[in-house]
């Protein structure tokens, strides 16, 4: 067991909207995001789940020489540094970390690049395709953006990168090597039509076109694959003495993490979830609780026929009878590299709200999955404490423990 660390801020750019109340709206309506995406225009699956209304002139002067996950992050490290109240100057910019999860480098400029080399035209080639595009660009321009010089790295652990984070994050206030961490996710996977098209070629996004909005249904029994979403979520944890010191709001606390492969296979999940029961294990171990200590699950839920299937039966090994479930990519799609990092934030608010938003078309229960699936509308509910558990390819699990501030 270890000491718990505070969230004291957050921010949050999803496709539901700038901020915390945009995507607390959206979850808690049961709506989808998905809509037509005109950067996929002609690909076999040509829908995403995109940032409404970003501008990068909120970021002008690095907008010329960043790709739009680094965008996204430094805004969402802002924001959560103003949700904290920590104004630049009024911390020791030494003790202050950055640790981002990013699932991929982003390749939304290299088809231009790459027809450039094709053509022979080298010295035509932009010095900025890789600093722009490189996954730990995202920590780096945080620094760069907020002067803070502690601990800075980016971690990838595919679609369990943002959860890997905020638990590597607790590691670094553990071990006293910060005061401070902005830890989460950022990832844009639709702005690059290569990116888009692999996973369509893995046969893993839905191909529901005609009707984007009814595509992403986890653990509903039609479900045939997740969207590709996007957007950045960050939040500032703190060491407990650090918070008190300077009365902080505490949304939450982080008092559990877990980590684990399942080394069974490069993109398939161990049926028998022994590396997911692990992670989970992991985290209430630290946490100090106890399975029926948990009174709400923020499921993985990708919407993928396989993967909802494992995780609930994985649940259901964990626990006698798993408390109530949501999975937040019915609503916002799956963000890979920021999911994990989303689904934490959503996490949070489920602790100051005491209300679990429902699963976006959750219509028909799988007669094969045995969980108490919230649907339809939220569920005021007494919580304590909420699991949250991010699954990557690799075999990668991250699971993380919230409690009630």
């Amino acid at each position: 067991m270890s000491e718990s660390v505070a969230v004291t801020g957050m921010g949050l750019l999803t496709p539901a909207g700038t901020g915390a109340a945009a995507m607390w709206d959206c979850l808690c309506q049961g709506r989808s995001t998905a809509t037509s995406d005109p950067a996929l225009r002609g690909m076999p699956v040509d829908f995403s789940c995109q940032v409404p209304g970003f501008d990068p002139a909120g970021v002008k002067s690095i907008a010329w020489r960043t790709n739009r996950f680094i965008q996204l992050a430094v805004v969402a490290a802002r924001m959560a540094l103003t949700d904290a109240c920590l104004a630049p100057g009024r911390f020791d910019q030494q003790r202050v970390g950055v640790v981002l999860g990013v699932g991929a480098a982003s390749m939304e400029h290299w088809p231009g690049e790459t027809e450039k080399l094709l053509q022979g035209r080298l010295r035509a080639i932009s010095p900025l395709s890789l600093p722009r595009s490189i996954p730990n660009m995202a920590a780096g321009e945080i620094a760069l953006d907020l002067g803070v010089t502690g601990p800075n790295l980016v971690v990838s652990t595919a679609c369990a990168s943002g959860a890997t984070a905020l638990g590597v994050a607790k590691d670094l206030l553990a071990a006293d090597r910060c005061d401070v961490v902005l830890a989460g996710g950022a990832e844009s996977p639709r702005a690059s039509e290569m990116v888009a098209l692999c996973f369509s070629r893995m046969s893993v996004l839905s191909r529901r076109c005609q009707d984007p909005a009814l595509a992403s249904r986890p653990f509903d029994a039609e479900r045939d694959g997740f969207v590709l979403g996007e957007g950045a979520a960050v939040m500032v944890l703190e060491r407990a003495a650090h918070a008190r010191s300077r009365k902080a709001n505490v949304r939450a606390w982080l008092s559990g993490y877990g980590a684990s492969a399942d080394a069974h296979h490069p993109t398939t999940p161990d049926p028998e979830g022994k590396g997911a029961t692990a992670a989970i294990g992991a985290a209430l171990h630290e946490a100090g609780l106890r399975h029926d200590d948990v009174g709400h699950i923020n499921a993985h839920g990708s919407s993928t026929d396989f993967n909802d299937l494992y995780e609930a039966a994985t649940l259901s090994r964990v626990f006698d009878r798993p408390p109530p479930v949501t999975a937040n990519k019915g609503s916002l799609g799956h963000g890979i590299g920021a999911a994990g990092a989303i689904e934490a934030a959503c996490s949070v608010l489920t602790l100051q709200h005491q209300l679990i938003p429902p699963v976006a078309n959750f219509s028909r229960p799988d007669p094969r999955i045995d969980l108490d699936i919230v649907a339809a509308v939220p569920r005021p509910r007494r919580v304590e404490a909420v699991l949250s558990n991010s699954f990557g390819f690799g075999g990668q699990n991250a699971a993380l423990l919230f409690t009630r501030a």
